[in-house]
């Protein structure tokens, strides 16, 4: 293939793709239709598709096709990229930007069954016998609470920061290997927490929240 053939190749590619109402993230035909369409053959029009992914201008999955734009990354990997800039005290801000927000919406939008649900975790976290155990029911409950808010670009966020909070975490040492004590603090602010949700006080649970999150963070870092 001439260099010549290779360029115009590309021209008409890319006057394709300018006037195609396929979008910034639209999927390009199948090769064997595009190519009919640009009258080149399929090895003229791979080596241009091949050009213009080299510059960012689309991307190409196996199996599904060729599309528009930059390759979109990953969820994970766009955690492990805040989890390698960010730090705990970050995290924490961002739990107490999100979670009372969360927890006043639980008021008032929360389901009998999300309420039953929050009470199954708060047992579960009692009848802990390991770290391990407790954490489950702990982050089961507080994402319970953020389902129960009914707000799907909240609880994105949620997951967002759980996740990050997952790959950054305090270096501490555990007070007992077996599991929190009966009279952790978490088990008295849960309930608090729950009682206002189920009392419907949005700002009452947004408050308990609140005060938990600061509990939270002072034994985290200590203190």
């Amino acid at each position: 293939m001439s260099q010549a053939t290779e360029q115009g190749t590309l021209t008409q590619l890319r006057a394709y793709l300018a006037q195609s109402e396929m979008g910034p993230q639209g999927r390009l035909p199948p090769e064997r239709d595009l190519a009919a369409v640009l009258d080149v053959s399929r090895a003229e029009l791979r080596k241009a598709l091949a050009a213009l992914e080299a510059e960012g201008q689309l991307w190409r999955h196996v199996g599904k096709g060729t599309f528009l734009g930059e390759r979109p990354r990953s969820a994970m990997d766009h955690v492990a990229t805040l989890a390698r800039i960010t730090n705990p005290v970050e995290v924490m801000r961002a739990r107490f930007a999100v979670e009372p927000e969360l927890a006043r919406l639980a008021a008032l939008h929360a389901s009998a069954a999300d309420i039953d649900e929050l009470a199954g975790f708060i047992a579960a976290s009692r009848a802990a016998h390991s770290w391990r155990q407790y954490e489950l029911a702990d982050a089961r409950f507080h994402r319970q609470i953020a389902e129960a808010a009914g707000n799907a670009v909240l609880l994105a966020v949620y997951d967002l920061i759980s996740d990050v909070r997952r790959a950054v975490t305090w270096t501490r040492l555990r007070p007992r290997v077996e599991g929190p004590a009966p009279d952790h603090h978490s088990f008295a602010e849960h309930d608090a927490l729950l009682a206002a949700i189920a009392a419907r006080q949005p700002q009452e649970a947004a408050r308990a929240m609140q005060a938990h999150l600061a509990n939270v963070e002072r034994q985290l870092s200590g203190g």
